[in-house]
């Protein structure tokens, strides 16, 4: 006898929620072709729901663009927490900030890879927005993942961790707009590279 509620559903699957088919759609377009140049019906087409759908789920296009940029920032977390559990020492530990963006920019993404989806968000929003403040924040917790790791690296010398996290995290941002310019992972590379002969160094 099948379980309960599986009846009939052999061949097929439950459709996602509206929100995360809205919100996949949004991350795809806004990277893609920008905040301000993708509009609701855009998305909603992209999604494959109703107009009515996307208001039932986000407040304003305002709202959607800030759940994307949290989600966006979700999405490096997780790809950095999967690298620091192979990470066996401190060094290890801070390059794996530096491969959690490497994987970000291997993605398999739609119009090829444009660089930092927050920055490119941020870069389109007014002064004061909340969505700039909310990609500073997450440019701030990378910068002190890394102090947190050079603490440890530099057990004697903590007070060295704050400077030169600052210097790691410009490496690694100067080498993620000139990978978006690019279209490929090649200075992430090289930064990574040179990040570890910093490392070496100290």
């Amino acid at each position: 006898m099948p379980a309960a509620g599986t009846a009939g559903t052999a061949s097929t699957q439950a459709r996602p929620p509206a929100r995360e088919l809205l919100l996949e759609a949004a991350a795809r377009l806004f990277y893609a072709n920008g905040v301000a140049a993708t509009g609701i019906d855009a998305i909603t087409t992209e999604a494959g729901v109703a107009r009515k759908s996307l208001y039932n789920n986000f407040s304003s296009k305002a709202d959607l663009v800030a759940a994307y940029l949290e989600a966006r920032h979700e999405e490096w977390l997780g790809l950095y927490r999967k690298r620091l559990e192979t990470a066996g020492t401190a060094r290890e530990q801070v390059l794996a900030v530096f491969d959690a963006y490497l994987d970000h920019a291997n993605f398999a993404y739609q119009h090829g890879f444009r660089g930092c989806g927050l920055l490119n968000a941020a870069a389109e929003l007014p002064a004061g927005d909340p969505g700039r403040a909310a990609v500073r924040r997450h440019k701030e917790e990378v910068q002190e993942l890394l102090a947190e790791h050079l603490g440890t690296l530099l057990p004697g010398q903590k007070e060295r961790a704050p400077g030169i996290a600052a210097h790691l995290a410009f490496l690694l941002e100067g080498a993620m707009a000139r990978a978006g310019l690019e279209g490929t992972d090649v200075p992430l590379q090289e930064a990574r590279l040179i990040a570890g002969q910093l490392l070496d160094a100290l």
